[in-house]
């Protein structure tokens, strides 16, 4: 069950037509229906079910950095939950376009990494960009699941 490289591929857009779409559930129909598409989107696209994901959000800090756990990558895509009080819900930004553009990649057998840059583009055309990694196991049924995600804001000297 070896990864190729459109299956890669197919996993980014996943990945950001499911922010962008989280986003737009927020602002049309509010917090129950983006937080209901967050955990749809969250078991589609990472191993939660498998085990720990080691995710490391781009506005995470303190002891709240990595979320191993779901209920900790739910809080932060949409927040609302108070164990984590510092959360704002990265993904009730109003995103309405995402571009993973790529820098490297790496495949071997049924893991996959890679890594590149995020531009996140909001409803009001502002644009944010992040330099992204994601490592990508293939389960059981053929699916690839992130078990590793790191997001940072770029270095500016």
């Amino acid at each position: 069950m070896t990864i190729t490289e459109a299956e890669l591929s197919q996993a980014r857009e996943n990945w950001g037509a499911g922010l962008v779409a989280i986003s737009k559930a927020y602002d049309e129909s509010g917090i129950d229906a983006a937080r209901s598409l967050a955990e749809e989107v969250i078991d589609a696209a990472y191993g939660y079910d498998a085990g720990p994901v080691l995710f490391k959000p781009t506005l995470a800090s303190g002891e709240q950095t990595f979320r191993p756990t779901k209920k900790g990558a739910l809080s932060y895509f949409v927040a609302h939950d108070d164990e984590y009080p510092l959360d704002g819900g990265f993904a009730l930004l109003g995103w309405r376009e995402v571009a993973l553009q790529p820098a490297t990649s790496f495949i071997e057998g049924d893991v996959a990494m890679w890594q590149g840059w995020g531009i996140f583009t909001d409803k009001d055309g502002n644009v944010t960009k992040a330099n992204k990694s994601f490592a990508y196991k293939k389960d059981a049924d053929g699916v690839l699941r992130i078990v590793l995600h790191h997001s940072s804001l770029p270095y500016q000297p």
